[in-house]
């Protein structure tokens, strides 16, 4: 016997709430569902029914059969592989990243380009007690950030990139960062590879102290997603001056 789902109450935005509860109404088994069927299950009453499901077919979420039944549609299919994309690339991912955390005592991260911003999708906190508060699913700007920095390198220029890009104070002035591009086997720009910290922490001294691990552990994951270009940062460039600390180490 199937479980239904406990209906959600109504905390957010009503209009989104009710629509995620018909969409969310979908069970495993069911090949398509009826009006009737809908109403039961979301205690929402008909009409409101019909009204938020224009909204599901518009975004190709749900489509509307001949004999009048819905059934999940093709944007449901692409959502899902990239769930599953999501789910492989952190069986790659969070195990470097733990490694790096604990060699280096500092928070590692991947952060992806989302538009405008990049936000952090995977993320292993430093078990120092002071440290930068984010969690994966954050957004932050693409400013001057380390991080936003290696989002933004195109292949060609990473594979001369002679070192991390570090920041200090450009997103929050109590915070400092390195961070490294991610290409897979594709050349395709993965994501941005990060250690962040208290400023006070993470001075250029410190990164450039971190950067034989930083650099290994940035290589290990390239590989593991099938990289087989030779970057030069893995190839042991002597750090740049702190005098160009904004833009690399």
């Amino acid at each position: 016997m199937i479980k239904t789902r406990p209906r959600p109450a109504v905390s957010g935005v009503a209009s989104a709430d009710r629509v995620l509860t018909v969409l969310t109404a979908f069970q495993l088994g069911d090949v398509s569902l009826g009006l009737v069927e809908l109403a039961e299950r979301t205690g929402l009453n008909k009409s409101t029914i019909m009204r938020l499901v224009v909204s599901l077919e518009t975004f190709g979420l749900i489509n509307r059969m001949s004999d009048g039944r819905y059934q999940l549609a093709s944007e449901v299919m692409r959502l899902n592989a990239v769930y599953q994309d999501a789910l492989d690339l952190e069986r790659h991912v969070m195990p470097i990243l733990q490694a790096l955390t604990d060699e280096t005592g500092e928070t590692a991260s991947l952060y992806v380009r989302h538009g405008a911003y990049r936000l952090c999708q995977f993320r292993v906190n430093s078990p120092h007690p002071l440290r930068m508060h984010l969690q994966p699913g954050d957004m932050r700007p693409m400013d001057d950030a380390a991080g936003a920095q290696a989002l933004r390198t195109p292949f060609d220029k990473a594979k001369t990139l002679r070192d991390p890009y570090y920041s200090c104070a450009a997103t929050d002035p109590h915070a400092a960062s390195m961070a490294l591009p991610i290409f897979g086997a594709q050349e395709e720009l993965v994501g941005a590879m990060v250690i962040s910290g208290p400023a006070s922490r993470l001075t250029l001294e410190r990164v450039q102290s971190l950067r034989e691990s930083f650099c290994s552990a940035a290589s290990r994951l390239a590989r593991s997603l099938g990289s087989k270009t030779l970057f030069s940062w893995e190839q042991g460039a002597t750090p740049e001056t702190a005098d160009q600390s904004k833009h690399s180490l």
